[in-house]
């Protein structure tokens, strides 16, 4: 008995520290997952929401459940856009901590290209939208386009992309997670119609234990669920969108491990909340708020109505000029240098990538509008679209970029006399034995 049961206590063993070399192949393995859940719950929710079922759709979404005395009756749609959602940001704030004080943002000659990047890529899609809706639309959606879905990029780029280099994988990360960054300071900042200072004040008191906690390396998840969730409650009854509770207690962990840790809390506890948030919180957010009507008029008046069109052309021409034309500039007059691995080729496609702007789209949707559930919808569509738009341009350029890579792999490995050795380093040493011949 004793000895079957030592393999099956090796298998589920919790795994040692990562090293920073291959954190960003495990994160991207896990969001390939996550992206994968979230395109199969956004087309559920686009089929559901337009079948003869579609009442049925409404009715889950719109469902109430929680406590009325705290003022947390909110409709199963609320809660997962400010309850399952915070779960991301959570996840996406420890990933941001981590990337800046032990990731390539630690390094301010590697972090300037993509944190470039990011800022291009979120201020030339608002720009786009203002101009689009000059004179007479909305400007009320500028925010909308601003945002890069993690997930789905980098599902996608890891389906098409399988001999791309790795250093355009760490360049979209780093550069998705300064958007998430960006984005939830966007909401806190300018979707926050009033504060209840009171409440706003106690969720950062409760933040500033939280912290201590973690500097006094204070461990035991009994403690923190409850305090984590008392702050949020807190963050919610402010105004504030709730959100920023999520990423603020990621930003708050601890990255670094002691000397006698194994792993730091931070990469524990993502370890354990990361599958949560790819697998539960995310898709579900999907399925409620991706229901959106694509009948012939709809899908009219995203081609056609100046906010959802300014939407659109945001995400698909407004990331690729903002992310490549921000980054060639910096290049061409910083010191910042593009890695050796990659081409600009391989930048606009990248570019294009960051136009699914899906997850977070999603939400300022709903937030953008809300006087008007109509043109809320039609948002909803017009980021479905542009996100479908975006995915499809750069899956061509990065699939031509992929196989460009793969003939190149392919002809290092090339063999033809079967010696063991690839032929191109062989013909290398032919050629320094020939030219030692010659001068001797």
């Amino acid at each position: 008995m004793g000895a079957q049961s030592a393999p099956r206590n090796k298998f589920f063993r919790r795994p040692s520290t990562l090293a920073e070399r291959n954190f960003i192949a495990d994160a991207l393995r896990t969001e390939t997952v996550g992206g994968a859940l979230l395109l199969i719950a956004a087309v559920v929710a686009v089929i559901w929401a337009n079948t003869a079922w579609s009442d049925a759709y409404h009715d889950l979404r719109d469902f109430r459940i929680g406590p009325e005395a705290l003022n947390l009756r909110l409709s199963l749609g609320t809660w997962a856009a400010d309850g399952l959602l915070a779960v991301f940001f959570f996840v996406a704030g420890i990933e941001l901590k981590r990337e800046l004080v032990v990731g390539d943002l630690r390094n301010p000659a590697q972090a300037v290209l993509p944190v470039a990047a990011a800022a291009c890529g979120m201020l030339t899609p608002a720009l786009f939208y203002f101009a689009v809706n000059a004179g007479g639309g909305s400007p009320d959606g500028w925010a909308i386009p601003t945002a890069t879905d993690i997930a789905f990029a980098l599902a996608v780029l890891a389906v098409i992309g399988t001999n791309l280099p790795s250093a355009l994988r760490s360049f979209l990360l780093t550069l998705a997670v300064v958007d998430d960054l960006g984005a939830i300071l966007i909401i806190a900042i300018f979707f926050t119609d009033s504060v209840n200072f009171l409440a706003l004040a106690a969720s950062f008191a409760l933040l500033v234990v939280f912290a201590l906690l973690q500097r006094f390396r204070v461990r035991g998840w009994w403690c923190y669920v409850p305090l984590a969730l008392v702050i949020w409650a807190l963050m919610h009854e402010s105004g504030v969108h709730a959100t920023v509770a999520g990423v603020a207690m990621g930003l708050l962990m601890r990255v670094v491990p002691d000397r006698n840790e194994r792993t730091s809390p931070a990469e524990h506890v993502e370890h354990l909340v990361r599958p949560v948030s790819a697998g539960l919180a995310v898709p579900i957010f999907a399925l409620l708020s991706a229901g959106v009507a694509v009948s012939g008029p709809v899908l009219a008046d995203v081609f056609t109505e100046r906010p959802t069109l300014g939407i659109m052309i945001g995400l698909i021409a407004g990331k690729v000029v903002g992310i490549f034309v921000g980054t060639w500039l910096v290049a061409r007059f910083t010191r910042a240098q593009l890695s050796d691995d990659l081409t600009w080729w391989d930048v606009l496609g990248m570019s294009m990538l960051a136009g699914i702007g899906f997850t977070v789209s999603l939400l300022i949707s709903e937030l953008a509008f809300t006087d008007d559930p109509t043109l809320t919808e039609q948002a909803k569509a017009a980021v479905l679209v542009g996100s479908v738009l975006a995915a499809g341009a750069a899956s061509i350029v990065l699939r031509i970029r992929n196989n460009t890579y793969a003939r190149v792999c392919a002809e290092e490995n090339r063999d033809d006399d079967g010696d063991g050795i690839p032929d191109v380093y062989q013909a290398d040493a032919d050629r320094l034995r020939d030219e030692k011949r010659g001068h001797s």
